[in-house]
């Protein structure tokens, strides 16, 4: 069979680049498709969080005869090592989940790959996308997808080739199902029963006329070690879904055997399915946990390593009575920074955040940071509700000099004029909001909210020399949450960003400007920058990662 590409114009220029590499970008991507076409532009997917890639890519041509080209001749493309998957853009995505025209295979032999799958099924139809599933190191899982532009091809092909041989493998073609589908169809189709707590006296036999008197049996087999004793778990397979059920809701939690052990039996699922129950399960509790004791629950971080429970709880139960409190350790014991709380009503938690938040335990120096405790889901959410809010309503301040652009996305030098990419591709500094850093030799004007005293009246911004500039220690320890909350939230922000500033210029000189614009869009609160700001040993972690960000991305 040959590869025949479908030659009708498309509505648009645009085509879908998947199945990419983490470490693929932009310039990658260019160097590839700008020898068959000219593009319009090029994006790369990226988690608004981690900045990540999310593994896809979209490429925008001047022309639609070009990305048809570029579909024709580069799809499965090695990229990194890599093949890619190219298809056209379906910018309406109750087509893509509506799961029609799209078919699964099963039992491929494994050097069955995307092209190969191409091939064999292009006779039935116009193919909008072919994939085989690939492992972590690149070989066929032996299952594959292919979605057709219309269902009637997608029946054909079933037709035609499901129990038929390729590769001399007879293999599976049916109607692709999505996972919630699948569990459904599983949930009222099974037949395979698994028994677990059995005597190691119980013989196939046995287990065969217990369970038989429910229904035909296909097979029955107890699971055995290598010296032929019981493993005391077997499955029982019914030639229907009934007789199944039936025997499950009858003999579980029954004796069987000499010793008249109780066993257990249940539908028979996959490890992965096992434990993706136990996920469920897991997360389910965790919510009725946090939901018991939301309001009363505290987390506390910065803890010094010298700090003991018994201090901490010392200093706590001023505020009230204490049901449990913990310091979370390592495997050896040792404190890693962190605890939990947990008070009788929620005015004593209150109180306690009111009291101890930003401050030192007694003979330490590093303020504690106390809020309320709250599951990883829920901070996940509320960060990325905060971002979303902050990038929709709330230009951050520019922190950029003259010369310098945010880290973005790149692209070589020797690209032509006619593939200069549009505004959204390039990101540009934001707006001036009167307030720029400065190289650290140069004098500098300090607005009203960088007054170190804000009772202070200012009548004019003068320039203020080094010798009367704030003190800027190795790092600057004087500055409290107290002091920046009588400022506004952009004033407080604007205040830690030049004292971060002057603290990555230290590092990186000339990558300051950059770095300290990251720290400060990160998404962090106040608190935790503030914290980094008082912490050498995070700050020089944070600007190592945020050096090999701006490499990566160059």
């Amino acid at each position: 069979m040959t590869s025949t590409l479908p030659t009708k114009p498309q509505p648009s220029a645009s085509l879908y680049v998947g199945d990419l590499l983490g470490s693929v970008s932009e310039a990658n991507l260019f160097e590839i498709f700008s020898n068959v076409g000219h593009i319009a532009s090029i994006r790369v997917c990226r988690d608004h969080l981690t900045k990540r890639s999310l593994g896809y890519a979209y490429v925008n041509f001047l022309q639609a005869k070009d990305a048809e080209r570029v579909l024709d001749t580069l799809n499965n493309t090695i990229i990194k090592g890599k093949p890619c998957r190219i298809m056209w853009c379906q910018r309406d995505p109750s087509v893509r989940k509506s799961g029609l025209g799209n078919i699964f295979i099963k039992n491929l032999d494994l050097s069955i790959g995307h092209k190969e799958l191409y091939d064999t099924f292009s006779d039935f139809g116009n193919i909008l996308s072919c994939k085989v599933a690939l492992d972590e190191n690149g070989h066929s899982k032996g299952f594959g997808f292919v979605h057709f532009e219309n269902q009637e091809s997608a029946n054909r092909a079933i037709e035609l080739v499901n129990d038929k041989l390729i590769n001399n493998r007879r293999v599976y073609v049916g109607k692709f199902e999505s996972k919630k589908e699948r569990n459904l169809h599983k949930e009222s189709s099974w037949t395979n029963v698994y028994i677990k707590d059995l005597s190691t006296d119980v013989t196939d036999k046995e287990l065969l006329n217990n369970f038989g008197k429910y229904g035909i049996i296909t097979s029955a087999m107890i699971m055995k070690n290598d010296d032929e004793s019981s493993k005391g778990f077997g499955f029982v397979n019914f030639q229907s879904h009934e007789d199944a059920l039936k025997a499950v809701i009858a003999l579980n939690n029954t004796p069987l055997g000499k010793d008249q052990k109780i066993i257990k039996c249940g539908r028979a699922q996959k490890k992965n399915e096992r434990e993706s129950e136990l996920k469920n399960k897991f997360k389910l509790l965790k919510m009725e946990q946090y939901n018991k004791y939301n309001g009363i629950n505290l987390y506390i971080k910065n803890l010094e390593d010298e700090i003991q429970e018994e201090q901490l709880r010392k200093e706590f139960s001023n505020f009230g009575a204490i049901r449990s409190l913990k310091i979370m350790t390592d495997d050896k014991n040792n404190s890693r920074g962190f605890g939990f709380i947990c008070f009788e009503t929620p005015e004593e938690a209150h109180r306690a955040i009111a009291e101890m938040n930003n401050r030192p335990l007694p003979g330490y120096n590093k303020p504690l940071y106390v809020t309320f405790h709250e599951p990883r889901e829920i901070r996940r959410q509320k960060l990325a509700q905060e971002q979303l809010q902050r990038k929709q309503n709330i230009r951050p301040p520019n922190i950029i000099p003259p010369g310098y652009s945010l880290p973005g996305y790149s692209y070589p030098s020797a690209v032509p004029t006619q593939y200069i990419f549009p505004p959204q591709i390039v990101r540009q500094p934001p707006p001036s909001r009167g307030w720029n850093y400065p190289p650290a030799n140069q004098s500098v004007a300090v607005p009203r909210a960088h007054i170190r005293n804000p009772g202070t009246a200012v009548r004019n911004k003068t320039p203020v020399s080094e010798a009367t500039r704030p003190s800027r220690g190795p790092m600057d320890m004087n500055l409290t949450m107290d002091q920046l909350t009588l400022h506004s939230q952009e004033n407080q922000r604007l205040i830690i960003g030049e004292k971060l500033y002057v603290q990555v210029y230290k590092k990186e000189p000339k990558r300051a400007p950059k770095i300290t614009g990251m720290l400060l869009d990160s998404g962090w609160s106040t608190e935790d920058l503030l914290i980094l700001l008082q912490s050498e040993e995070k700050l020089m972690q944070k600007i190592e990662e945020a050096v090999t960000v701006l490499e990566n991305s160059a």
